[in-house]
């Protein structure tokens, strides 16, 4: 008898082949539908052509005008219109030379970077990335849309495959940033399956923000509204300070004092008029904020009793004038004859965390907790500056409405100061350089991408400047009105 084998061989695993349906139809069938196929094709073909000419516009006209202009004149001809092209671009960047980059230069970079760049290896990149899926024999690929160059990014849209999500991006950014020839990648949500990719190249805030002249007066300022220095994008940076609360966060040396003497460049005409009151806490002896304690209506240079007892005053300040606005009004304004309190604690963990007081600690921080909850409407602002972010330092930093992150050493630490999920956003602050002082991620309530900015360089040279400012005796005093009759009875 012979022996059966110990195992069954494996089938053989092959793709069946797949064949065009219209394959299998008679001959006369193909025959009768060969004129709608053909004109099938031909319109498909047309518009490939077209989608062409959308993506390259000016790599395809350009050279198709030169070569119509020289076969209907000639040689020469065809020089003189390159030799016109040439001068009315370089007049138009003479003239206007943000234009000529936006609509012209950029513009042309953008076609040549799609084609040499992104259409080039795009299948490739999806397929290794897994980014691209296939089932029942189909291949589902991101759609790649349009592609805008800026100099130092490139913006790419990308409309995503079926039951996909932007999080399977944010995890592959490095990935597609090194597949792609830039030094980072970041990713935007703009609408449902609608994605925009930014490869950064270079660092526009490379080089520090001149810090503007002091205005002479008031008038022009808005709180909400508050430039303290410029984003990536060119734009002014500006921070919101009535209704928010504001939280700093960087390692020594990162440009914590960047940030905290731009907002108070940008307040003194406002301090000088009497529409804002600045108050200051500084644990270390004065070493920051002692650098034009002028500015300052009240100052504290520790964080013993004093400083506590300052913190208590000013929760005090806002419980009060939250029982008089009761009724009235639902924000601070200037119609409320008092002035807007910027608190200024430099070190905020040295009064509420690092106190060796226990009692002490536990009041200061039940004083900050105060501020940070209430102090929005009354008209009260805390701006904390701090280094280490854990929650045992800092347990409440959900009440504030604002965090910037500098420098940090962790990746873990940017999530902790901006937000769960902002770091695959593509706010990188534990990569900022030692170079580059000043430069921040900010994340606001209620605005899902981090804004990349840098503040204004402000030197000694800015704070001698800034003391003889504050210490003008031309300053002129605003006047607030009188309290109404309805504020002192809602206060009654």
């Amino acid at each position: 008898m012979r022996r059966r084998p110990l195992a069954e061989p494996a089938p053989l695993e092959i793709k069946r082949p797949q064949v065009p349906w219209w394959v299998l139809l008679p001959w006369w069938a193909q025959l009768l539908l060969s004129p709608f196929a053909l004109t099938w094709w031909a319109l498909l073909i047309l518009v490939k052509l077209l989608g062409l000419l959308a993506r390259y516009p000016v790599m395809l006209v350009t050279p198709l005008a030169g070569w119509l202009l020289y076969r209907h004149f000639g040689t020469w001809p065809l020089l003189l219109g390159v030799l016109v092209l040439v001068n009315i671009l370089a007049l138009w960047a003479g003239l206007h030379w943000a234009s000529f980059l936006r609509h012209g230069w950029y513009r042309l970079g953008s076609e040549w970077r799609r084609l040499t760049v992104y259409a080039r290896q795009w299948r490739t990149v999806m397929r290794l990335s897994e980014l691209a899926k296939e089932t029942r024999g189909r291949e589902y690929r991101p759609h790649l849309r349009r592609v805008r160059a800026e100099g130092w990014r490139d913006r790419v849209r990308v409309r995503m495959i079926p039951a996909q999500a932007p999080d399977a991006w944010e995890a592959r950014r490095e990935n597609l940033a090194h597949s792609f020839g830039a030094s980072s990648c970041r990713v935007r949500v703009l609408r449902p399956r609608t994605i925009e990719l930014d490869f950064v190249h270079r660092d526009p805030l490379n080089r520090p923000v001149e810090v503007p002249a002091l205005e002479q007066d008031a008038e022009g300022l808005d709180l909400k509204r508050v430039t303290v220095g410029r984003t990536e994008t060119g734009k002014p940076w500006r921070l919101r300070l009535l209704g928010s609360q504001l939280l700093v966060v960087g390692v020594p040396g990162a440009g914590k004092g960047s940030v905290l003497w731009s907002i108070v460049w940008q307040l003194a005409p406002a301090v000088r008029a009497g529409l804002v009151r600045l108050v200051g806490i500084d644990p270390k002896g004065g070493m920051e904020l002692g650098q034009c304690p002028e500015i300052f209506d009240r100052i504290v240079f520790d964080n013993g009793p004093a400083a506590v007892e300052l913190l208590e005053q000013i929760a005090a300040e806002v419980k009060e004038r939250a029982a008089r606005y009761r009724g009235v009004r639902r924000l601070w304004a200037k119609e409320t004859g008092e002035p807007l309190t910027v608190l200024v604690v430099d070190e905020l963990a040295d009064v509420i965390a690092y106190q060796a007081d226990k009692n002490l600690r536990e009041r200061a921080t039940r004083a900050v907790q105060t501020i940070t909850s209430q102090g929005r409407a009354p008209g009260c602002v805390l701006v904390g500056l701090l280094q280490d972010p854990r929650k045992e330092i800092v347990s409440f930093r959900h009440l504030f409405n604002t965090r910037v992150a500098l420098r940090l050493d962790e990746p873990q630490q940017v999530d902790m100061v901006l937000g769960d999920g902002v770091r695959q956003r593509g706010a990188a602050a534990h990569e900022i350089s030692e170079n580059t002082p000043g430069v921040v991620w900010v994340k606001e309530d209620g605005q899902r991408e981090p804004v990349r900015a840098r503040a204004f360089h402000v030197t000694d040279v800015n704070l001698t400047e800034l003391r003889e400012y504050a210490t003008a005796t031309d300053a002129t005093v605003h006047e607030f009105p009188a309290p109404s009759s309805t504020e002192g009875g809602a206060a009654a």
